[in-house]
């Protein structure tokens, strides 16, 4: 796991281009604190921050062929490195090192750009072919890891986060363009970013720069199918699901340093612990945190922990994480970023890079396995809409009635049926566009204002979704979740919390076979009814404690509303560079400081104030801020 940047120049290196370089690795260093190294060849520069991982003797990046012709900086792990080096051998290679960086470049040489579909792991890496005056770069599956680049006055550069970039010169404008979209997403979809003329490559996608042109090219998809052509064979499917999952986690556990785990208490991480029990000759370290004033799960972990008798560490995260890790998390972000949960992602993984080096995570499970509220939800808006429009018409009447009376006299969970039967009378991209993390459509329109430059949100959902086949909602919200969610909300907040540890964090549930698996599995058994993860609790959680396979599902999130009531921060002052710099209207950026209003409020506040922090550092590129809690 490492921190990559370069620098390309068609018409031949400047004298200053290796110093640029290295100003772009040094800010990544917290993503690579074992070493640095540099290639430069005829007209490129690539250089690299590496923390070790596997082959830690020989694994130093650059990595340079023998004959001089292909130069490699990569950042991730190759997990079946193993495999195709078997593979490889057998063709008649030889190798020097026993890395897995080695096994990519010689998987290049053997099979060109087609290579990318034989790994099974997480990347970004770009590779130098000399001969032939072409930068390949690629992104693995799901989006794991993260690549940006950006081309300006004859150069293309490139980095594993976009500070790296600001390091080299790029510009740091907002575009007006994304304000919508930062606004209810909370995040940004690839290739979009906060900024002009700066690019995410999408995952699963790699491009090629030659004779001055990029050219991006896509080499795996999410699958989709119609609701028709998915597979109902249940005890088939969970068979295959557990032999793969088994086989997953024990690939992930490959390393030459200690490996430990992230345990919420959840299914997913429970699940991850138990197969990591049944693969280690020693004790699995775990670490969980809890919420000062709010509910957590330590309990649920710690039974956990006790089944398979880990090494056991808590700590609690409180409000003062909030007010003093803003600075903090904004460095490491760049882009303002509304997953309040990257709080306690980030002192989770203080306390785990203490004790070891990698861990396993539980993320991707909901996406894989139909685990989120919104399946259910979306689940019942299919069956509401199967319905005869007159029985729908007279069914609203009553419910809305009925709801109107509930919410007056405070009944429990009367807004979220009133929030679900409005969703169920919508179109699938309404139902999705509210159900999103940020403000609510009448909210952005007040901070926006008459700005004419900015894009919708809404298209960025119609551009997300044009690639599925699907046509249901359940079909459209899954193929949503691996292909923007995914990589650009979930696996940002682990890829920037942990390395900002250097500490390395794998994904099992990812693994491409298991995400290629569940794709082709209907709702009817991945849900039936409406009991999430069916296929994990039918097989993995048969394993597990039985009061958490009762527990119901709850979020990361720290109870930011209540922090911030109780906070003596000044939130409008910290606002005030966003006004400053006319992005949003002043009085919508006023009332959004004052209040935190219902629900999601809260994490709008937290990307604004992101955005707002980012925007008034001086630099960029400069060293993280010090001095937050942790």
């Amino acid at each position: 796991m490492c921190g990559i940047a370069g620098l390309l120049r068609t018409s031949g290196l400047l004298p200053t281009d290796s110093v640029t370089v290295t100003a772009m690795t040094d800010c990544l260093a917290h993503r690579g604190p074992d070493g640095s190294g540099q290639y430069v060849g005829e007209g490129v520069v690539l250089g690299h921050r590496r923390l070790s991982i596997i082959d830690l003797a020989t694994g130093d990046q650059p990595f340079v062929s023998a004959d001089r012709r292909l130069a490699l900086v990569y950042n991730g792990e190759l997990y079946n490195y193993l495999e195709i080096r078997t593979e490889l051998k057998a063709l008649g290679r030889t190798f020097r090192t026993e890395s897995d960086t080695e096994v990519i470049l010689q998987a290049y040489e053997e099979w060109g750009t087609d290579c990318l579909v034989r790994f099974n792991g997480m990347w970004a890496f770009a590779l130098w072919d000399s001969r032939n005056q072409v930068l390949f770069c690629a992104r693995d599956r799901l989006g794991e890891k993260p690549f940006f680049y950006a081309e300006r006055s004859g150069a293309f550069t490139f980095g594993s986060e976009i500070k790296a970039l600001f390091a080299a010169g790029q510009p740091r404008e907002v575009n007006e363009e994304m304000l919508d979209a930062i606004l209810c997403f909370g995040y940004l979809p690839a290739p979009y970013t906060t900024y002009r003329g700066v690019r995410k490559l999408p995952a699963g996608c790699f491009l090629v720069v030659a004779a001055g042109r990029v050219e991006v090219r896509r080499y795996w998809q999410m699958p989709s199918f119609p609701a028709e052509a998915l597979r109902t064979d249940t005890a088939r499917i969970n068979a295959q699901f557990a032999e793969l999952f088994a086989d997953s986690v024990r690939l992930r556990m490959r390393s030459d340093v200690p490996v430990g785990a992230f345990l919420s208490g959840g299914l997913d991480s429970a699940s991850v612990v138990a197969a990591m029990s049944s693969h280690s000759e020693r004790r699995v370290r775990t670490c969980t945190i809890g919420f000062e004033g709010g509910s957590d799960e330590r309990q649920l972990a710690r039974l956990v922990a006790e089944r398979f008798n880990t090494e056991h560490s808590e700590a609690v995260v409180g409000r003062e994480h909030a007010e003093g890790l803003l600075h903090r998390l904004a460095w490491h972000f760049d882009e303002p970023f509304a997953d309040t949960s990257s709080l306690p992602s980030y002192v989770v993984s203080k306390i785990a890079r203490e004790l070891v080096t990698v861990v396993l995570t539980g993320d991707g499970g909901d996406e894989v396995l139909g685990g989120y509220p919104v399946h259910q939800s979306e689940k019942l808006a299919s069956m509401w809409q199967q319905l005869p429009k007159p029985i729908r018409g007279a069914a609203s009447t009553v419910s809305e009635a009925v709801l109107a009376v509930a919410i007056a006299a405070g009944v429990r969970r009367a807004r979220r049926a009133r929030s679900l039967l409005d969703g169920a009378n919508e179109d699938f991209i309404s139902r999705l566009e509210r159900k999103q993390i940020g403000f609510s459509a009448a909210q952005r329109g007040a901070l926006i204002g008459g700005n004419t430059r900015v894009r919708p949100a809404r298209e960025f959902i119609t551009e997300a979704l044009a690639g599925c086949e699907a046509q249901d909602g359940i079909g459209l919200l899954n193929f949503w979740l691996h292909t923007v969610a995914l990589p650009e909300r979930y696996l940002c907040k682990v890829d920037r919390s942990s390395m900002a540890h250097s500490l390395e964090a794998r994904v099992p549930f990812l693994d491409p076979r298991l995400v290629e698996l569940m794709a082709g599995v209907s709702a009817a058994v991945k849900m039936p009814g409406v009991t999430r993860k069916a296929v994990l609790r039918d097989t993995i959680g048969r394993q597990l404690p039985e009061p958490l396979l009762k527990a119901s599902k709850r979020g990361f999130d720290p109870p930011l509303a209540a922090w911030l009531e109780r906070g003596e921060t000044d939130w409008t002052a910290i606002l005030r560079p966003l006004e400053q710099a006319g992005l949003f209207v002043s009085a919508a950026l006023a009332d959004a400081g004052r209040s935190t209003g219902e629900g999601r409020p809260p994490m709008g506040l937290w990307a604004l104030s992101m955005l707002a922090v980012q925007l008034a550092s001086p630099s960029r590129s400069g060293p993280a801020p010090q001095g937050a809690p942790a």
